[in-house]
């Protein structure tokens, strides 16, 4: 599952994005109604204004934004749209929710939908779209998403062969975080492969710590940092195409290949030598809050968290997140490097900006989202990244996000949706979550997998 709720061009246009803080009002002038394609001409004369032309001249016009991206993150993307506002004269009114995903089903039927919103399901989007709710995204959009983004990104906005919605962020959850500064006093070295890393599991354990730590609890939500843990797994046991007929219901939930991945799973979520390394047993795994589930690893308490690149937010701010320094992470290793080899499996996670108006100013703002621009100025500000591939890794401000986009753009990969996230919602944020509890809590393998076979829906 993304996480829950918490949360691109020439190199003058993106000079001139770097500025944002610098640059002064633009005192956009000019009149209220141009179209996306730029019909209106610039908002006005100043030169810092010229990347800007394309999104045309709005005065006085507001879109609204309704997103699950909260505070501390929700300022830089407020930040982001800074430049944009003062050389459109659009004003980007931004409403974030702990409650999205219902909110947001309760304003579409009620008539109150936001101009856009940042949907971190394809599931959800699908099921609006066949509401009839959704516009499809203009062709400066989709030209910009065919230019910037691999097919499988622009798939996921796609709903019965049209597309609807541009990616916006992404996140990378392959990953393991660790202390490089442990590691290094203790002559440990990082593993390249799901071998290796079951050796330095037992080589820390032998030291008397428990090399593992997780935590499954999350309110409503809890178990959703498993299904994390099954869907990679699969995607490295059983490849892309077992991968993506599992997630499509194509091969049932407790398929054989499904079942070995819960068992190598729990070949370490379920080992009392390996788990909950500060905190307890394995059953722990499920009190211990999903926030605080790596937080043992500078008490030198564990020294592995499998999470995605967005538990960056965390650590506590006196860490030093690098290759070099007291957190970091690195890429969860192939089962098999044989056959994994030239198709590195990442699975990752993001958002897609859905509109629900195709008023000229809120078709400007979408196709400013899915430009090369953007990306890079969003990046530079820090704790986000993009599958964009117009987005430069010089420009990505932090270490763990740059990991990320290098993941990201690794002509090696073969990126994977989050696959619990695509899943009807009764078992992708509904018995698969259960079933991880379940699975912790002592239920086999056998059990937990047919239990969400049994509640996947019949039509």
């Amino acid at each position: 599952m993304a996480a829950p709720v918490r949360r691109r061009g020439t190199a003058a246009v993106v000079g001139a994005l770097g500025m944002t803080l610098a640059l002064a009002a633009c005192g956009v002038g000019g009149s209220s109604g141009s179209s996306a394609s730029g019909a209106g001409g610039s908002a006005n004369n100043d030169p810092a204004c010229a990347a800007y032309k394309e999104y045309g001249s709005f005065s006085g016009k507001t879109v609204n934004v309704f997103t699950s991206i909260l505070a501390p993150e929700d300022a830089q993307h407020k930040k982001s749209y800074e430049e944009f506002e003062k050389c459109t004269g659009i004003k980007i009114k931004y409403e974030g929710s702990s409650d999205f995903e219902a909110a947001l089903k309760v304003r579409t039927a009620g008539g109150n939908a936001p101009d856009l919103a940042y949907i971190p399901q394809p599931g959800l989007l699908g099921t609006l779209v066949k509401q009839g709710v959704v516009k499809a995204a203009p062709k400066s959009v989709e030209e910009k998403v065919d230019k910037n983004w691999t097919p499988d990104w622009k798939k996921y906005g796609t709903v019965d062969g049209k597309f609807y919605a541009a990616p916006l962020g992404a996140s990378v959850k392959s990953l393991v975080w660790y202390s490089p500064s442990y590691f290094k006093a203790n002559s440990l070295t990082v593993p390249e492969t799901w071998a290796d890393m079951l050796k330095l599991s037992d080589t820390i354990a032998a030291k008397g710590i428990k090399p593992w730590c997780a935590g499954f609890q999350s309110g409503a939500a809890s178990g959703w940092p498993g299904t994390d843990w099954i869907e990679d797994v699969l995607l490295r046991t059983g490849g892309a195409e077992v991968y993506d007929k599992w997630v499509s219901h194509e091969i049932p939930f407790n398929d054989p290949q499904v079942v070995a991945a819960f068992d190598k799973v729990g070949e370490i979520l379920k080992s009392e030598k390996y788990v909950n390394g500060g905190y307890g047993n394995v059953k722990t795994i499920n009190t211990v809050r999903f926030q605080d589930g790596g937080l043992t690893i500078p008490k030198a308490q564990c020294a592995l968290h499998r999470m995605a690149s967005f538990y960056a937010a965390q650590w506590d701010k006196s860490l030093k997140i690098d290759k070099d320094g007291d957190i970091f992470a690195f890429y969860l290793p192939a089962i098999d490097p044989s056959s994994d080899a030239k198709k590195k499996p990442v699975l990752g996670a993001g958002e897609f900006v859905a509109a629900f108006s195709d008023k000229p100013e809120v078709q400007a703002f979408q196709s400013y989202l899915a430009s090369p621009e953007w990306a890079n100025a969003k990046a530079k500000l820090g704790g986000w990244a993009s599958a964009n591939k117009g987005l430069k890794v010089e420009n990505v401000a932090d270490p763990i996000q740059k990991l990320s986009v290098e993941l990201l753009q690794d002509p090696n990969a073969t990126f994977r949706f989050d696959g619990s996230d695509m899943m009807p919602a009764a078992v992708g944020s509904g018995t698969f979550w259960t079933a991880m509890v379940n699975f912790i809590n002592g239920q086999s393998t056998q059990q937990v997998t047919g239990a969400v076979e049994a509640s996947w829906p019949k039509s």
